[in-house]
């Protein structure tokens, strides 16, 4: 299934970033389309189902929080 994405892209000193605006995913190059073509392959990556060699460890975890 192809999906589109809107995109930004700036520079930050020496690199392109480009990040898409539906969902947080950002990649980064050395020119614009560079970043655009890492953030494809970044999407494309992220939406790829998980294939986990070892089953993940379920925590349960206590944390002390202030009232404001």
């Amino acid at each position: 299934m192809i999906r589109a994405f809107s995109a930004s892209v700036w520079r930050e000193g020496e690199w392109y970033v480009a990040q898409a605006l539906e969902i947080d995913i950002a990649s980064q190059g050395k020119s614009e389309e560079e970043a655009l073509t890492n953030l494809r392959e970044a999407l494309a990556l992220h939406f790829q189902p998980p294939t986990a060699t070892l089953l993940p460890q379920v925590h349960t975890i206590q944390v002390e929080v202030g009232t404001a």
